[in-house]
């Protein structure tokens, strides 16, 4: 038992700093590697009817039914037509696996606490994104938007999504 509660701190350690970081537009996102479960190539997507238009729909991950939302319509850009280099990213919030759309993954980089900023808030007129924004951090040339995966994910979407997914299930 000690053993296992060791290996686990070991593994929150190795993951500690690391953001999987990914291009959706001109700007580069990152969120904690610590959400992440894997990263797979877009799928054949079943659209869900009258849902919010950044919820893409259901994919079929190995038998699991998994939400999928575009990063890019969730932040009120244009929608954009996927490519070769659009992919998933199979992430964990609040024990619900969903997918998250984007255009390009960028890397995996360690950024230390030290590195990361608040956003600056600039009046009331925030922009969309800004909201699902915790920090940014300076990465060689680059500014990267540091992502709360629980705030982008409205907590009614993943009720919503729940209730579907065993819909299709049953």
């Amino acid at each position: 038992m000690a053993e296992e509660v060791k290996e686990e701190l070991m593994e929150e350690d190795a993951q500690k700093g690391k953001f999987m970081t990914f291009q959706t537009g001109k700007e580069y996102f990152g969120i904690s590697i610590s959400y992440v479960n894997e990263i797979i190539a877009m799928q054949p997507i079943a659209a869900i009817p009258e849902v919010e238009d950044y919820i893409k729909g259901l994919i079929n991950l190995r038998g699991k039914i998994i939400p999928v939302i575009d990063v890019r319509v969730r932040f009120k850009m244009k929608p954009k037509e996927y490519t070769d280099r659009t992919c998933i990213i199979v992430i964990d919030v609040k024990s619900t696996v969903v997918g998250l759309i984007v255009e390009k993954i960028a890397e995996v980089d360690t950024i230390l606490e030290d590195d990361i900023v608040p956003p600056p808030t600039l009046g009331h007129r925030e922009s969309e994104h800004n909201k699902y924004v915790y920090g940014l951090a300076r990465t060689e040339d680059t500014v990267k938007l540091l992502l709360d995966p629980e705030k982008l994910i409205k907590q009614e979407d993943l009720e919503i999504l729940e209730d579907m997914k065993k819909e299709e299930q049953s």
